[in-house]
């Protein structure tokens, strides 16, 4: 979640940050808008994003193009928006792991979190669509930024301990190293390894090793 100070931060650096204009309050509304996200990501899969428009969105989730406005300037802040859907998610995952420190250490939380996010990649196709939406301009990307913070605050604060000595800032440039090297490798597992379920798990579990031993440098080092 962004929050105030995020925000004003980044609109002074000259970024803006691309929010919903509203978000709706009463069920109907609730129903509409979910129909729309839901449509947004059937229309990113099936045509990418550069072929995106609002008029595919509105007939797929049948509702008057004009609805897709009242929520949403253009289709970057709806893509912002289907980030921050994925991150919470994300978020929700990580709060589950981290609940379940000491009795979880650090190396079973990455590995559990790398997982938890290589199955969602592998099981839905909008999500990498998503990732690589988010890219495409510097607002979104800076926007997709002040999402992920929350993220990266839980896996900075599990690496306390592992990373002994070393500030906030440099555990939040940690994890922000670990959360893109993920995304990027998963990526790459999707896109460039055969379609069988077993090459993409025997990718996953590399992922997963590198990543240990690397954070096992950082610990030792």
């Amino acid at each position: 979640m962004t929050s105030d100070k995020d925000t004003e931060q980044l609109e002074a650096a000259g970024t803006e940050i691309l929010m919903p204009r509203r978000r709706p309050a009463q069920q109907r509304s609730r129903e509409r808008f979910n129909r729309i996200l839901t449509a947004a990501r059937s229309v990113l899969v099936d045509l990418g994003f550069e072929s995106f428009t609002f008029d595919e969105v509105a007939k797929r989730a049948e509702v008057p193009i004009g609805t897709l406005y009242q929520f949403f300037a253009n289709k970057y802040v709806l893509i912002c928006e289907l980030d921050r859907e994925d991150t919470a998610e994300a978020v929700a995952e990580l709060k589950k792991f981290s609940d379940q420190v000491p009795a979880l250490q650090w190396p079973d939380i990455l590995d559990e979190f790398i997982e938890h996010l290589a199955r969602l990649w592998r099981d839905d196709p909008s999500r990498r669509a998503v990732w690589h939406a988010i890219q495409s301009t510097p607002a979104t990307r800076a926007t997709a930024a002040a999402t992920e913070k929350e993220m990266l605050e839980i896996i900075a604060e599990v690496m306390r301990p592992l990373a002994r000595g070393a500030g906030y800032e440099e555990r939040m440039s940690l994890a922000g190293l670990l959360v893109h090297t993920v995304s990027s490798l998963l990526n790459y597992a999707v896109r460039d390894v055969n379609n069988s379920e077993e090459d993409f798990d025997s990718v996953v579990e590399e992922i997963k090793r590198m990543l240990i031993s690397y954070l096992f440098s950082v610990a030792t080092g």
